[in-house]
């Protein structure tokens, strides 16, 4: 069998009920070069070992309390013998059996992209208030982008958020060269690794791009507890980044709180209307006040440089 040119890296823990669809997707994947399938899981008891094993070539097994989403997926990494490696998390699903050649491509055809990563649309049990949001991030665009710095000095001078969208990358699903990653491996970081790795493969020249007509299905609708905290976390590294705190006072956070009620109440009243799927009045009315919060203090914290707050689950 030759060598495969792309390594198709999943990161699994009880992933039972989404993995049978993303893996017959993968399987029916058509292209004109060998792909393998790697799989790292972090100790699974619902069968995902008894789904992976006949697809995968390798399935590594950590202990749940050693995931880290950097060093996690260095470890994948390591273990995957193609040129391109694809990242994929366990409950998005390639909407196309061509999903893996318009991925791959323009790291097939230009030596200077490092990585790039596919657009990702909500799933049909997605409710109004996550497909709100979801699109508003750079993997729902309809629109191509490549991005490269000129000179180094062009991130300084942009602002804060604006440095974000410019090193926006999303490892829910996507394609890096390896051996750009051999230079600049993921970090050992709670949250946040693919931002990370995208603005230090810029900061070294390379290109990034976003392939809007390689799409995966992918959405979550969690609780507001697991909102709050992950926001906390993922506002932290944001701070880290970027120098970016989107709310960074009490009134501030005050308004915000305000403007997400009444925008998670409009789209409550849109989904009723059109048959979408709601929320609920006391989820939306908790979330409205769980993303804002953890904006506010994940940015605080950093800034005052407090010792964060260990959270395992997110």
């Amino acid at each position: 069998m030759s060598e495969p040119l792309v390594s198709i890296v999943l990161l699994t823990r009880n992933g039972a009920e989404t993995l049978p669809a993303a893996l017959a997707a993968i399987a029916c994947q058509r292209t004109d070069f060998a792909f393998e399938v790697i799989a790292v899981d972090s100790g699974s008891t619902d069968g995902t070992l008894a789904l992976l094993e006949p697809v995968a070539r390798e399935v590594v097994r950590i202990v749940p309390g050693s995931f880290n989403h950097g060093l996690t997926r260095n470890l994948a990494i390591q273990h995957a013998r193609g040129e391109l490696v694809v990242l994929l998390v366990q409950d998005a699903l390639p909407s196309s059996d061509d999903w893996l050649t318009r991925l791959t491509a323009p790291l097939r055809t230009n030596p200077q992209v490092a990585g790039a990563f596919c657009r990702q649309r909500p799933r049909d049990d997605a409710t109004a208030i996550t497909r709100h949001y979801l699109e508003a991030w750079v993997a729902a665009s309809t629109g191509a982008r490549s991005v490269a710095l000129k000179d180094v000095r062009e991130l300084d001078m942009l602002d804060s958020l604006a440095r974000l969208r410019l090193c926006a990358f999303d490892n829910v699903c996507s394609c890096i060269r390896r051996a750009v990653w051999a230079r600049i491996p993921f970090g050992d970081t709670p949250i946040g690794e693919d931002l990370e790795w995208a603005k230090a493969v810029l900061l070294a020249g390379f290109r990034l791009d976003y392939v809007p007509d390689a799409v995966v299905l992918h959405s979550h609708d969690r609780s507001a507890r697991y909102e709050l905290a992950r926001t906390y976390v993922l506002h932290r590294r944001l701070f880290s980044l970027f120098g970016l705190r989107t709310i960074p006072t009490v009134p501030a956070l005050a308004r915000a709180i305000a403007g997400s009620i009444r925008l998670h109440l409009a789209c409550e009243r849109k989904a009723g209307q059109s048959g979408g799927v709601k929320a609920g009045l006391g989820r939306a009315l908790a979330l409205a006040i769980a993303w804002p919060l953890g904006q506010y203090l994940g940015g605080l914290s950093a800034a005052r440089g407090w010792k964060p707050i260990r959270i395992n689950s997110v």
